[in-house]
């Protein structure tokens, strides 16, 4: 749900911006992705983690002392970026980080939603810490549904104003959601609050012969929980401090202005790289449920099951994966017409297509091995994918025929890069190879579906020339000939459907009803 709402926050401010304003927000973001990440450095689920302890040994007294020490931490981390990336603004413009000085107002305004959404994070950390998740998921909806009013609403009254100013507006969506998401979580607070004290009473006190931990011992614990964490995470916004360094200055070395530049670079991080992860959800969702299964597998020493979840969770991932990325390769400028009003973006759009399949396969092979009890080897391939972009940027987008589509390949070949390395090590673990008579059959069934694709979009556009008709139809006609060519040559299995989130059970009850998947009852009359 979050994801959806953020997919159509970036269609919205797109149409609004186009690429050249969308360009100069996306030069912002990742100094406030990159200060936030550093500002909470994994202490939530620090405290998530203590917290949870905490309550399981009934101490209620030490995990509010958590929380409280853990807060205070947080306010003033979070206060020090916030003034930080107020500050240094001008310093990144003056040094070139950032190559368009319009992009300093966009930084500015972002620069107060790191304190907020440092809090916001933490608060969650110690709810979860509860095991209440029901705060998580309001909160980021309501955040995400406040972000996305703010941002649409200030870039359209900011735009008479200028591109640089509509930008601004836009960046600050991300305060007006972070002030929102921790309202929200106040009251979740206050219903814990009177939960405590109904259950444990007013007068909390520590536990009888538990020696209280000092405040210097409780932050050392939680700065030692919460060092691994941050240090994956702090890949992907290290990772577009690269992209924001290297691409627009790449791009002006093939030839084109200041203002080119920052409009080729809102067409592939504000436009392309946003399709290409809500082309992904599905096996973003499949690889959260992925870790728990594997884990339980290994615990209970299981390997044919370990294995067989592995299989399985490749076969869900090119299944879906493959129909994405043809419908994103062959209607790129379509979509990007249809969707951004930018059919300057669909070169760039074209070429992250190919990020589809190989992001997907990430995703699922960095759960497998996370589940597999290797958490470090996805980021040490991260980091070494990492590398090979930055040399693919560096020479790749400053090739005047390439220019923003060399980034594209370069992103693309990070994401392939890190899911062979991940590929590797799960055959090195577990015996897991890559199967090919099934890949074979998902391939030529998306073969197929491209010429269907290709030829309605074309007969119709002819027919009728409505772009959002040929478009859409195109999609649906697409993903029909897709499934039915797999129903075809054997290339759907019912146990993979069964694993798929949101669409998985309501398909297999379709194709039940269809005579295609046997019931039971077609089973035991046989």
């Amino acid at each position: 749900m979050v994801k959806v709402i953020g997919s159509l926050n970036w269609i919205f401010v797109s149409r609004i911006l186009g690429g050249e304003g969308i360009g100069l927000y996306q030069m912002a973001f990742p100094i406030y992705f990159f200060a936030m990440s550093i500002s909470q450095a994994g202490v939530p689920v620090a405290i998530s983690i203590i917290t949870a302890e905490r309550v399981a040994l009934k101490d209620i007294f030490g995990a509010k002392r958590v929380f409280r020490i853990s807060m205070v931490l947080m306010v003033f981390t979070g206060l020090f970026f916030s003034i930080l990336t107020y500050l240094g603004a001008q310093w990144l413009i003056d040094w070139h980080f950032i190559r368009d000085p319009r992009a300093y107002l966009s930084v500015v305004a972002l620069a107060p939603a790191i304190f907020f959404v440092t809090l916001l994070a933490s608060s969650r950390g110690y709810l979860q810490g509860w095991q209440r998740m029901t705060p998580t998921a309001v909160s980021q909806i309501v955040e995400q549904i406040f972000r996305v009013i703010t941002m649409v609403m200030f870039a359209s009254i900011l735009l008479p104003w200028g591109l640089d100013y509509a930008a601004a507006g836009a960046s600050f969506g991300a305060f007006a959601g972070a002030v929102t998401g921790l309202i929200v979580l106040v009251y979740f607070h206050w219903r814990l609050d009177k939960d405590i004290e109904r259950d444990y009473g007013h007068e909390l006190k520590p536990l009888p012969g538990d020696e209280q931990a000092s405040v210097g011992k409780i932050v050392k614990r939680i700065f030692a929980l919460a060092l691994p964490v941050s240090a994956a995470s702090i890949m992907l916004p290290i990772v577009s401090n690269l992209d924001l360094l290297i691409v627009p200055q790449r791009l002006e070395v093939a030839g084109y202005t200041v203002n080119q530049a920052t409009e080729l670079f809102g067409y592939l991080t504000g436009m392309a790289v946003p399709l290409v992860n809500l082309s992904t959800i599905l096996t973003a969702s499949l690889a959260v449920s992925i870790v728990p299964a594997i884990s339980e597998a290994r615990a209970l020493k299981d390997p044919e099951r370990v294995f067989n979840q592995t299989a399985a969770s490749v076969r869900i991932s090119n299944f879906v994966c493959f129909p994405a990325f043809v419908v994103v390769l062959v209607l790129a400028t379509p979509i990007s017409t249809l969707i951004y009003n930018a059919p300057g973006a669909g070169p760039a759009v074209l070429i992250s297509s190919f990020s589809i399949v190989l992001l997907g396969l990430h995703q699922v092979s960095t759960a497998v091995l996370q589940g597999l009890g290797h958490p470090s080897i996805p980021m040490v391939n991260m980091i070494l994918a990492a590398v090979a972009k930055v040399i693919l940027n560096w020479t790749l987008t400053a090739i005047p025929a390439l220019g923003i589509m060399g980034a594209a390949w370069a992103t693309a070949a990070d994401m392939g890069v890190a899911a062979v390395i991940n590929l590797y090590f799960i055959h090195r673990y577990i015996g897991y190879r890559m199967e090919i008579p099934q890949l074979l059959k998902t391939i030529g069934a998306a073969a197929v579906m491209a010429g269907g694709v290709k030829l309605f979009y074309d007969f119709t556009m002819a027919a009728w020339g409505i772009n959002a008709i040929s478009t859409f139809g195109a999609v649906f006609a697409g993903i029909a000939v897709y499934i039915l060519v797999l129903l075809l040559i054997g290339g759907i299995l019912e146990e993979d459907m069964a694993r798929i989130p949101m669409i998985g059970r309501v398909s297999i009850r379709l194709l039940r009803k269809a005579g295609v998947f046997k019931t039971k009852d077609d089973q035991g009359a046989h």
